[in-house]
Order: structure tokens, then sequence, then C-alpha cells
């Protein structure tokens, strides 16, 4: 039996920290993050370079109350060293997997994960290796969001996969609308003069100028991960 070809050869995959929380209110589920890496193996044994940014809302929101009236900047940063501990457990349970996986961060620490240097992630993918980046862009007020589509175009994926709850994007909450439909393929204008709040507006932008199509599905689907890769009909394609 011959194995299906992707339709993209390198990816920037967008997670949420939420989506290693499960069930949970917050931290990181075991079963969760084991499931997300068995998906992106899949991928990887189709030959796929995938590289990802993943948040921290799922560390942070343990922290939140206490983050209350405290300086932007400041909590921005905590944002950034929650990611950098979803890096690690996600990295972790990859190794663990039998794939190989890199964390680099945008903020230096040494110590704990190597430095983002543009090269040498482009070596890491090309020889196969899942590369995260971990600490969002480095700079505070700027979202993950943000920080997927700069290291996307950086990198020269070729989509960036916005991972979500939701299997695509919708005429109107699914949730509360029965009769709601999903958009197969979106155009940017088209997303943003429906305000649909696919990515924060400078992320968006910069997919945008960048000509770098964003692909929304849900992480909680069986096999989408692979089926987005095989270009299949899943999720949102948002494109020029």
């Amino acid at each position: 039996m011959t194995q299906p070809q992707p339709a993209y050869k390198r990816i920037l995959l967008k997670l949420s920290g939420e989506a290693l929380m499960g069930d949970d209110a917050f931290g990181i589920n075991r079963a969760t993050i084991v499931r997300i890496v068995g998906e992106v193996s899949e991928v990887i044994n189709l030959g796929v370079e995938v590289a990802i940014v993943i948040g921290g809302g799922n560390i942070f929101r343990g922290v939140a109350g206490g983050a209350v009236g405290m300086d932007r900047a400041t909590a921005d940063y905590m944002g950034m060293l929650a990611t950098v501990m979803n890096s690690l457990a996600l990295a972790d349970t990859m190794n663990k997997a039998g794939l190989t996986a890199r964390v680099m961060s945008a903020i230096a620490i040494d110590q704990v994960v190597e430095p983002y240097v543009r090269p040498k992630a482009l070596q890491y993918l090309e020889e196969g290796k899942v590369v995260i980046f971990a600490a969002g862009t480095g700079n505070p007020f700027f979202t993950t969001d943000t920080a997927a589509a700069l290291r996307g175009a950086e990198i020269g994926a070729e989509m960036v996969l916005k991972a979500t709850k939701v299997d695509g994007v919708y005429t109107a909450d699914p949730k509360k609308d029965p009769a709601a439909k999903r958009y197969s393929q979106l155009s940017f204008d088209d997303a943003i003069g429906q305000n649909l709040g696919i990515m924060d507006a400078t992320a968006f932008a910069l997919c945008r100028d960048q000509k770098l199509p964003i692909k929304v599905f849900s992480i909680f689907k069986n096999g989408a991960l692979r089926r987005v890769v095989l270009g299949e009909d899943e999720g949102t394609l948002v494109h020029v």
C-alpha cells in the first residue's frame, strides 16, 4: 500500500496552552499531551517538517488571580515562562514517544533550553526534528498567535495550523446556533470584514502580508491534523 502524499512539506502548528489541560481546571493533563503527541507523530511519519508554538494559558490560569492589577509587561513575561514549561513538557513527551524534539526560547535561559537561532531551527527541521518555539516573540504586548505568525514566516512554513476546540470557523457559535455552518475556506479580507476573531489583529495582518495561509481545526478531533496535512476538507482555510 502506497503512503499518502502530504499537501505540505513544512507546517507551523499553533497550540494553545489550554489544549494541554484536557478536562482539568489548569495545568497539563498527561493523557491529553500524549494524545496530541500521537497526532503530531502521524504527521512526522508522512515526512512533514513540524514546528510548534505553544501558549501558556493553562499554567498562567493557575496564577491569574495574583496577576490582577499587575503591570502588563510583568504579566506577559510570566506568560512567556509558562510557555517554556509547556514546551519542555511537550518535548519530553515527544522524545519518550520516539520523536526528536528541540525547544528554542525567544528569551535567554541557556541552562534550560537553547536560544532561538533561525539557521539552527531550519537545520533541525531539515533533519526531521520537531522544533518547539518557546517564550512567544520574547517581547511583552505580543501574543503567542503573533509568535506563530512570525516564526511561520521566518522558517518558510507553507501554512500556520491553528489548533482550537472547534473544528473550524462558523457563521455563528455552533454551540448556541445549531444552524451555524462551517466555512470550508475564507479570504483574509472576509474574515476581517466579518470580525471573526480567528487570531489577534497583529498575527492576522502578518499572515496576510506574508501570504501565509491559516488553517483552523480542532486538535481534539482524532486524525484531524493528519487530514489537514493531506489536504482534505478539514477545518477552515483562510487565505489571500
